[in-house]
């Protein structure tokens, strides 16, 4: 079996425990609505702070775009 990539922005190593990652038991924590809502707000925080925690903005702005893709991918779903 091939073990997982990690990548800073899309697969943090520190946010997997076993096969579960942290992102996908929030939204099953919150429910759709409450995980878009977080989706939302960590993108936010991401722009917002940009460039200020160890000067790499665009690895922030890429975070950002990320959780807003997620939050985008989520209510396509309940759309389909």
């Amino acid at each position: 079996m091939k073990e997982p990539r990690f990548d800073p922005v899309d697969r943090p190593v520190h946010y997997a425990y076993g096969p579960v990652e942290c992102i996908d038991a929030i939204r099953v924590a919150l429910g759709d609505v409450g995980f878009v809502d977080y989706c939302r707000g960590n993108a936010i925080k991401y722009a917002w702070r940009a460039g200020r925690k160890d000067a790499q903005m665009a690895q922030d702005l890429r975070k950002g775009a990320w959780y807003l893709t997620k939050a985008a991918t989520v209510l396509e779903e309940e759309a389909a």
